[in-house]
């Protein structure tokens, strides 16, 4: 193999790679050996048409596509690291000659880091921010409490009003034909809470147990089911029952059923800290943000397009991953917000280019104020890991190869670097 590189404008490169034309005869036969059960050549069994008299039936190009996927992986990471090269995106590839008993060229064209040009990272000026939390968010936080353990009671001496649960069935109809997805029975409804369009949770305000009713609504212009759009819609509902949420006591009694502590006061005073905790928590994030947003913008730096797209599409990866935890597919989430996947894509690429800017310059920083990791620091972290993954440290590093400890390494570095630039920084 042999290999050319070029540097581009905007930190692009493209590596000109060759495959002799042995190599290129060799994948054709892989992919000749992979494939021939699949050809049916008259007078010969599956499989055992010769590789010639396939060639000259369907032509010498049958096998090109398989045997350049045979050679491209393997020739273009090997090129890659000889570079020499920091390749931050996938590989654009092209195939410049493929023809038999020639040598195999193809191109990958990709993106490199940038170099980072730091402004100003000493010093940097941030507003002082006081943590205080208030009587009316403890009690906030109660109330969430009191509604969790809260417990259905059924009313059946009224009509429905606000905040009641109304269970129901019901049926939707557009010109007087039930469409799909209109259709439920034994729903609970709380009336208020805006989950079904327009009006329909007021009309059922005043209504009684064992009514029907028809209710009137218009789906909104943007509904995500484009026949519906703004199409106004009767449903016929038919009232089951009617619940309210009862709330506990607000007492010691209460706070012994939810907490660890004896008396209100003393959960009060719990909830307090931890509010306050978890507030200082965002203060410090919020500040570390801010300082590396003020860094990024007095540094200077050219980040290559395909360096953002192959970000956004990790972003993307990691999305769909959370989503297929919560039993939603991306197709699912995609209908139910009404977005489509450009719209997703486009929508993450600002946190996509903030994180490339973030790294980078931390990089910069890292470098500038020779930053290093202690074999003692490493351990920790190592440590930390093992504990968090309920598993033994020297399982751990069985485990992890070089290449994974020099990035737990480098992402040990960032975090100091980070603290390095908080403590240099000025309340104002």
């Amino acid at each position: 193999m042999s290999l050319q590189v070029e540097k581009l404008e905007k930190n692009m490169a493209k590596l000109t790679i060759e495959a002799s034309a042995e190599e290129f005869d060799k994948a054709i036969q892989k992919a000749y050996q992979k494939n021939k059960n699949k050809i049916n050549i008259q007078g010969f069994r599956k499989g055992k048409a010769p590789l010639a008299l396939i060639e000259k039936m369907y032509g010498p190009s049958i096998f090109y596509e398989d045997a350049a996927n045979e050679i491209i992986p393997e020739a273009y990471e090997k090129a890659a690291l000889e570079s020499g090269l920091e390749i931050v995106s996938r590989p654009e590839i092209d195939v410049v000659q493929i023809e038999k008993g020639k040598s195999f060229i193809f191109t990958a064209e990709v993106a490199i880091k940038p170099e980072v040009t730091l402004g100003e990272y000493k010093g940097i000026e941030v507003e002082k921010k006081e943590v205080t939390v208030t009587d009316e968010e403890v009690m906030a936080k109660i109330e969430h409490e009191r509604e969790h353990n809260s417990r259905m009671v059924t009313i059946d001496n009224r009509p429905i009003q606000m905040d009641d649960i109304a269970v129901i069935d019901f049926e939707g109809f557009v010109d007087g034909e039930p469409f799909e997805g209109g259709k439920g029975e034994g729903y609970s409804l709380t009336i208020g809470s805006r989950s079904f369009i327009d009006n329909f949770e007021e009309q059922l305000i005043g209504k009684s147990i064992g009514e029907e009713v028809d209710v009137n609504v218009t789906f909104p212009e943007d509904y995500h089911a484009s026949n519906l759009a703004g199409k106004p819609a009767l449903f016929k509902v038919k009232i089951n029952e009617i619940k309210v949420k009862e709330l506990p006591e607000l007492d010691d009694d209460f706070a012994q059923e939810v907490s660890e502590f004896d008396t209100l006061d003393e959960y009060k005073e719990n909830i307090r800290a931890t509010l306050k905790e978890n507030k200082e928590k965002e203060l410090k994030i919020a500040k570390e943000n801010e300082i590396i947003d003020k860094i990024i913008e007095n540094a200077s730096m050219d980040i290559p397009e395909p360096m953002i797209e192959t970000q956004v599409g990790q972003l993307a990866d990691d999305f769909a991953q959370r989503m297929r935890y919560q039993g939603l597919s991306i197709e699912q989430y995609f209908q139910f917000t009404g977005m489509d996947s450009k719209k997703f894509f486009e929508s993450l690429r600002p946190q996509a280019l903030k994180r490339i800017q973030s790294r980078l310059v931390l990089e910069a920083i890292v470098k500038a104020e020779n930053i290093e990791v202690t074999e003692e620091e490493l351990e920790k972290e190592l440590t930390e890991m093992a504990s968090m993954y309920k598993m033994e440290l020297d399982k751990l590093k069985e485990l992890l190869g070089d290449n994974e400890k020099e990035q737990i390494k480098t992402d040990i570095a960032i975090q100091k670097a980070v603290d390095f630039v908080v403590a240099e920084s000025k309340e104002v």
